[in-house]
């Protein structure tokens, strides 16, 4: 029993009968789950052993935190966790609001033929391959043959080597980053603005609201939950950011800001074949996200109940 505005109300029970056939469907989803996502969890401890593929997991000799206390005693380990944090947290910053606002300007854009083509033009960047994109962006900013480079030459500059210089490498990852997924990004929101019923709209122009009060009265309040979502989601994996761009675009003379948590991961784990180092860092790095994600969670579930309140 639970109290629900002043009433008292029964916890809803999973009725198991009259719905076996849904609960049938459930099935292969929570196998597959159990066999590819728990089952694999055995797997876990290579990170508290002196890992030898010859001996085998249970073979190989327990060790603790040995390897965790290795990478926190390195030399490069809070090079690499600042390195991680301020470039996701720069792309959080730089990316999480320009979709929003890209899908308002296209839900107030009042010309379908040339909202599709918006939509379209900025849709089409995502399709491309993090691989290729990576290739454009070195070509483009090649100090020989890149269009920026070229551009600058004509305006009677010298040739930059961008990719070269540590100071741009971070803003050419996130704003390139940014470019390629805002209109992907922009579709839930712009899916959760179709809901916006108009006659609100219509109220509000009576009323002599101009569109920019309508943006922040009515569109806004109906994102603040999806937002909320995409929100708690992305913080979930602050730290995992992917592993292919940042080792594309990356080279000796960035290697400073551009090494992190992944490209470190795949180069113990890989390169310099040390598989129990490398998933004591992915496991560290998993623990974290975890952390991040229930604290996120929490604390938008009280600021959601807090405005409730005052509403």
């Amino acid at each position: 029993m639970y109290k629900l505005d002043g009433m008292v109300a029964k916890k809803p029970k999973i009725k198991v009968k009259g719905n076996i056939d849904l609960l049938l469907y459930c099935i292969p989803g929570v196998v597959i789950t159990f066999i590819f996502h728990y089952i694999p969890l055995y797997g876990v401890q290579i990170a508290f052993r002196n890992y030898k593929a010859k001996l085998g997991i249970w073979g190989s000799q327990w060790v603790g935190l040995q390897h965790f206390e290795r990478f926190f005693n390195s030399a490069y380990a809070w090079e690499i966790i600042w390195n991680t944090l301020s470039l996701s947290l720069y792309s959080l910053v730089a990316g999480f609001p320009i979709a929003i606002i890209l899908a308002l300007m296209l839900n107030s854009f009042r010309h379908k033929r040339y909202r599709k083509l918006i939509q379209g033009v900025t849709y089409a960047p995502h399709f491309i391959s993090v691989v290729v994109m990576s290739g454009m962006t070195i070509l483009f900013l090649s100090p020989s043959i890149g269009v920026i480079n070229t551009a600058i030459k004509a305006l009677g500059g010298s040739p930059v080597n961008f990719m070269a210089k540590a100071a741009y490498w971070r803003h050419i990852y996130v704003w390139t980053g940014v470019w390629q997924s805002m209109g992907y990004s922009s579709i839930i929101y712009f899916a959760a603005l179709a809901g916006v019923s108009p006659e609100y709209h219509e109220a509000a122009i009576v009323d002599g609201a101009t569109k920019l009060q309508r943006i922040a009265h009515i569109d806004l309040p109906f994102l603040l939950p999806v937002a909320s979502m995409m929100l708690i989601l992305s913080f979930g994996s602050l730290l995992s950011i992917g592993f292919e761009k940042a080792y594309a675009l990356q080279n000796d003379l960035n290697r400073g800001v551009s090494e992190i948590i992944s490209t470190y991961v795949y180069q113990m784990g890989i390169i310099r074949r040390d598989p129990a180092f490398s998933a004591a860092i992915g496991l560290l790095n998993s623990a974290v996200n975890s952390v991040l994600l229930v604290t996120v969670n929490t604390i938008v579930r009280k600021l959601s109940d807090n405005n409730s309140n005052l509403w």
